[in-house]
């Protein structure tokens, strides 16, 4: 697993870890102060709740352009040697979809657990 890390790139990964990180914590505290608060407090909160899938959003555009910049530099690069197989060709590709991939599987995530925790939520107000 940690070799995938390094091969999806330290720098890109490294913030999408920070991104799932924010929007799990982002996720649990309003989470908590909505369960655990007064009505009023708790629309709030649930309203705010939905910052988290935003948060997950911005994780999976954030992996794309890692995805795009991993290619960008790939192609330059392939664009400079004279004879590249297409192994290495197919080999760069499949490191430059890790970031996205890894951002998709963080908004995934944050969209579940959002519906789980506004549904709990939602389900403690009626």
């Amino acid at each position: 697993m940690t070799d995938l890390f390094f091969m999806g790139g330290a720098l890109f990964m490294g913030i999408l870890s920070l991104l799932l990180i924010a929007m799990l914590a982002w996720i649990a505290y309003y989470f908590f102060l909505a369960y655990f608060s007064k009505n009023e407090l708790q629309e709030k909160s649930l309203r705010k709740l939905q910052y988290g899938k935003s948060i997950g959003l911005f994780a999976m555009i954030f992996g794309i352009l890692g995805q795009l910049l991993g290619l960008f530099n790939a192609f330059s690069v392939i664009q400079q040697s004279v004879d590249i197989s297409p192994n290495v060709i197919y080999g760069g590709l499949k490191v430059s979809m890790i970031p996205t991939f890894y951002g998709i599987i963080i908004y995934l995530f944050s969209i579940l657990l959002w519906f789980v925790t506004s549904f709990l939520i939602e389900k403690k107000l009626e």
